[in-house]
């Protein structure tokens, strides 16, 4: 498939919508209400939100275009396969001395939806001891598992039917923004996942709802598909308004920085925003009357603030960027879950290995998906999953401590993939049926950073995420290992499994099994903490717990980039339930509708 001509010819059908803006020069105006920077999944959640009331103007701003027509963007099973094109960011790492001095792709979204469009869709709110740590650590009680409570269920569609004792009804919203369910494409995986579970027992119990708030033992994975499709912020919350009136959506053009002027207040106000389409662009300005909010992700939020003399003094004055509000942790506190996949080769002739080698094979599968929405192709490519907390007995904890949120939080996670998933340098083989075991940290210590390499908004940030740099996280990654091995040595694989692959086979000891990691191990893309929410007189953060910037008025960060600690979970439901919660603040400060 031709990625990049289907874009094209996206971007060519979407024109007839109206509300979309291809240059700066079509806009009839130089001041919105509010100018959103990134309309990915927290951007798409503003723009839709804040333009419900028709007495004010929006203009949501994109750097890439629309992808509403890639068809791999719309097929869950094919998220695998975005990586690399033209809907990715395509960043990439320094070498990383955790991973042998290797350097890593790093997948970000590019264009409406952002990450919601090209992620693996798995739905996770994270636990109960995330959520109130967030409300602890912030001072803000709003932050809470209680309080947050009403934002999932205004973002979970519940769709899936016929899954009584799969799920806890009590748990999902049925009503939502953003379709959600649990596997329609049940794997022969599902049935020895379930027994391998009920066998074991302890730390790998069976757990019927991760989204009843406590994130530990196995389950089936619940994820961002309805109707066998994706469902993105861009097809939940911004393609069925973008024809308002009051909304001009901006694609192909990015913020190359924020202009300062003065409040009313005495503070630095950064209510004005220079557009550019090209590193030669002079530019072009556009005001907000009440808020700038940056939504431009984990990355780009931090380029942006320190491109604006917003960031560590000592940093972008090195670049010739004059301070204007120093804030030492932009940038900083980069988090992501490390991790590497063990392969096993299984008695079987029904993992998706044969799809990927066989053309007219995999042309058929894709052809039953397209006329029915059914078939292989309505799943991302894992149906289960298992988080895990250290021992109680291991002396973890005497050393460490406990980085987690909490008991309702894990420090591990495995992921059972039906067929040879390639994660890190590992190639697919030629021949072989796999089960593929994504396993990794999920409350690691290690910090990373984002920081500017030139001054220019079309040059990509330096993004160091500084993986298994910590002992705790190198234990962390050596335990989740043996707890496959573990778990693959339950009697429920016993006619299934042949053996582990490759150098996993190897890898007997702790000292082999952490050489294993640094060789393969990769990241599940789970970035955030660039820009982190702390209480409002706190020497630490960079936004206070209502989200805007320190030292600032009139701008705001909405993204994976507030969040204070990593969520022991996938991400994605955590950003749409920040941004609801971000736009009843918003509407609240400005007496809006």
């Amino acid at each position: 498939m031709d990625c990049r001509r289907v874009l094209v010819a996206s971007l060519l059908a979407i024109q007839a919508l109206g509300r979309l803006v291809f240059s700066p020069s079509e806009l009839t105006q130089t001041e919105y209400d509010f100018v959103i920077v990134g309309v990915g999944t927290a951007g798409s959640v503003l723009a839709s939100r804040l333009s419900e009331d028709p007495s004010v103007s929006v203009l949501a701003i994109e750097a890439g275009g629309s992808n509403e027509d890639v068809l791999a963007t719309i097929a869950p099973f094919l998220a695998v396969s975005l990586p690399g094109t033209s809907v990715d960011w395509n960043y990439t790492t320094p070498p990383i001395e955790g991973y042998n001095n290797r350097t890593l792709g790093y997948t970000r979204g590019y264009g409406l939806g952002g990450s919601s469009v090209l992620n693996l869709l798995t739905w996770n709110r994270g636990s109960i001891d995330l959520w109130n740590r967030w409300a602890s650590l912030t001072g803000d009680s709003g932050w809470s598992w209680d309080a947050m409570e009403p934002y999932w269920l205004k973002v979970d569609n519940f769709v899936s039917q016929n899954a009584t004792g799969k799920y806890d009804p009590l748990a999902h919203g049925y009503s939502g923004e953003v379709n959600t369910s649990l596997p329609g494409w049940p794997t022969e995986l599902d049935p020895l996942v379930c027994k391998a579970s009920a066998e074991l027992g302890g730390r790998f119990a069976w757990t019927q709802d991760h989204n009843s708030g406590t994130f530990l033992g196995t389950s089936y994975m619940q994820s961002a598909i309805g109707g066998g499709e994706r469902s993105s912020a861009a097809t939940a919350y911004l393609y069925p308004v973008i024809e308002r009136a009051n909304l001009d959506v901006l694609v192909n053009t990015r913020v190359a920085k924020l202009v300062e002027g003065s409040s009313k207040s005495g503070t630095l106000s950064f209510t004005s925003a220079v557009l550019s389409q090209g590193p030669e662009d002079e530019g072009v300005t556009i005001n907000a009357a009440k808020e700038v909010i940056l939504s431009a992700g984990v990355f780009g939020t931090p380029q942006i603030l320190q491109l604006s003399g917003i960031g560590a003094k000592s940093s972008i004055e090195n670049l010739g960027i004059s301070t204007i509000v120093d804030l030492p942790d932009v940038g900083e506190f980069l988090k992501d879950h490390p991790a590497v996949a063990a392969y096993y080769l299984v008695n079987s002739n029904n993992t998706f290995d044969s799809l990927l080698r066989n053309s007219t094979l995999f042309a058929d599968t894709l052809a039953e998906w397209q006329a029915t929405r059914s078939g292989r192709f309505v799943d991302s490519p894992a149906n289960t999953y298992t988080f895990l907390r250290w021992p109680e007995e291991s002396d973890i904890y005497a050393i460490h401590g406990d980085p987690s949120s909490g008991e309702t939080s894990g420090h591990m996670e495995v992921i059972f993939v039906d067929g040879f998933a390639q994660f890190g340098p590992l190639a697919q083989p030629a021949e072989g049926s796999f089960l593929t075991l994504l396993a990794g940290v999920v409350s690691p210590t290690t910090n990373g950073s984002v920081t500017l390499n030139t001054t220019n908004i079309f040059d990509q940030p330096t993004i160091a995420p500084d993986f298994i740099a910590s002992e705790f996280d190198q234990a962390t990654m050596v335990q989740v290992l043996k707890d496959v091995e573990t778990f693959m040595n339950a009697s429920a694989w016993k006619d299934f499994i042949i053996g582990p692959y490759g150098d996993f086979a190897n890898a007997t000891t702790d000292a082999l099994k952490l050489q294993f990691v640094r060789k393969y191990g990769s990241n599940i893309n789970h970035p955030v903490g660039t820009a982190r929410m702390s209480p409002r007189e706190a020497s630490w953060g960079v936004l206070d717990a209502e989200l805007l910037v320190k030292g600032t008025s009139g701008l705001r960060v909405v993204d994976a980039s507030v969040f204070p600690t990593i969520p022991e979970s996938h991400t994605q439901a955590p950003v749409y339930m920040v941004a609801e919660r971000a736009v009843d603040l918003i509407k609240a400060k400005h007496l809006l509708s």
